[in-house]
């Protein structure tokens, strides 16, 4: 099962022990393939080398750095496809699905209500972490 996690999903995997970490554990066991782009992983590193992270990552013991690369391993990168503009309140969201659809994801994941309302995307479901952890222990 391939999956997509937006950035969102793939913080709280890196930093808290709930659902997301749970598909990344998928992943790493090798239950699930988790794919991403090049813009996804670039605006992960953003993301986590924000200060209010920093306690966070001084309480793993880790560089914001280290757990990019974690889960640059860890996620298979894929060239996006190109996508007409799907979710106009934020065309970031765009980039989740034009990875899960080079991706052929079976499922993207996210916590950002203006993807989740879209329900699916070329077939794809959008579903929340704990939704996507039900289907994939289920597998």
């Amino acid at each position: 099962m391939k999956l997509v996690l937006d950035t969102n999903t793939v913080v709280s995997g890196l930093f808290w022990r709930q659902a997301p970490r749970l598909l990344m554990d998928a992943a790493t066991e090798g239950r699930v393939e988790l794919a991403t782009s090049t813009v996804l992983i670039d605006e992960l590193a953003e993301v986590i080398a924000r200060a209010k992270f920093s306690r966070k990552l001084a309480e793993q013991n880790v560089t914001a750095r280290v757990l990019l690369n974690r889960y640059a391993t860890l996620a298979r990168r894929v060239t996006p496809a190109s996508i007409r503009r799907t979710v106009l309140d934020d065309a970031d969201d765009d980039h989740v699905l034009a990875c899960a659809l080079a991706a052929q994801a079976d499922l993207i994941v996210s916590g950002d209500a203006h993807l989740l309302n879209l329900k699916r995307y070329h077939g794809m479901p959008i579903l929340a972490a704990a939704e996507a952890l039900a289907i994939v222990e289920r597998e």
